[in-house]
């Protein structure tokens, strides 16, 4: 198995898990179709499943269009998105394990960006290189998270710690290219974090050969990414508290005005 990272409307990322063997394929978050059904086509695979991460309309909006082609294909999402997720048949809480293309596939309740909020964690191979895969939707983004539509910064913080506690060897499969944008909003922050001053100067050179940033490295992102260090003395010294949701909450909505 392997992803397919396709880009999509503006600035989104839909996602395939692809098994060449089965020529099946899983779309995560499919915001349009017509990219997806390009892809499958090119690697011949039918689609056996949805897996969303929420229910907002840049992630679900292909899905009619995917359930009229695959007709047998299943959708996947959270309990608490009941009624918001076009064609839902099997209802997440959180802490359940899927499989596709015998690799287990973890499911992580993260709220916060919405009530319902979900993520795929996909542990290492045996037989691979070492690296987890992780699908956050708008939780994380390179060097920022999701803006808090619906839930709270408690929330948000107990969410990306639960993802923070994941492996530095952790691939992030984020669900939009704001990394950019991003980096440069953390520099106001936390202007003397060299890690953070070289990612964004290889960061802008990448963008300006139209390279994705996406997936990212969870290790790297621990380093740079001020809503993942929320516990940096740095940090707390520049937001002038040391309470962890405070300094979250703090840095949100900094980012919110900025």
């Amino acid at each position: 198995m392997y992803v397919e990272r396709i880009p999509a409307l503006l600035d989104n990322y839909i996602f395939l898990l692809v098994d060449r063997a089965r020529q099946e394929a899983v779309a995560i978050d499919p915001g349009e179709a017509a990219p997806v059904f390009d892809r499958l086509k090119a690697l011949d695979c039918r689609l056996s499943a949805i897996f969303n991460t929420h229910h907002h309309h840049d992630h679900i909006g292909g899905t009619k269009a995917l359930m009229q082609a695959f007709p047998d294909l299943v959708v996947y999402g959270g309990v608490r998105d009941r009624g918001r997720l076009p064609g839902q048949q099997v209802f997440l809480e959180g802490g359940e394990r899927l499989r596709f293309a015998d690799r287990p596939i973890d499911v992580l309740f993260v709220p916060g960006h919405t009530h319902g909020h979900l993520a795929y964690y996909l542990p290492p191979a045996p037989e691979g290189d070492g690296w987890g895969e992780l699908f956050s939707g708008d939780v994380i983004f390179g060097a920022g998270c999701g803006r808090l539509f619906e839930g709270t910064p408690a929330q948000m913080l107990q969410s990306i710690a639960q993802l923070r506690q994941l492996p530095d060897t952790t691939r992030i499969w984020c669900a939009h290219e704001y990394t950019l944008g991003n980096l440069a909003f953390a520099l106001t922050i936390e202007p003397d974090n060299e890690a953070l001053q070289q990612r964004a100067i290889d960061t802008r050179a990448a963008r300006s050969r139209q390279e994705p940033t996406v997936p990212l490295d969870l290790g790297q992102e621990k380093q740079t990414n001020p809503f993942l260090r929320w516990d940096s003395p740095a940090i707390q010294a520049t937001l002038q508290t040391t309470d962890p949701v405070r300094t979250f909450s703090k840095l949100r909505g900094k980012k919110d005005l900025w």
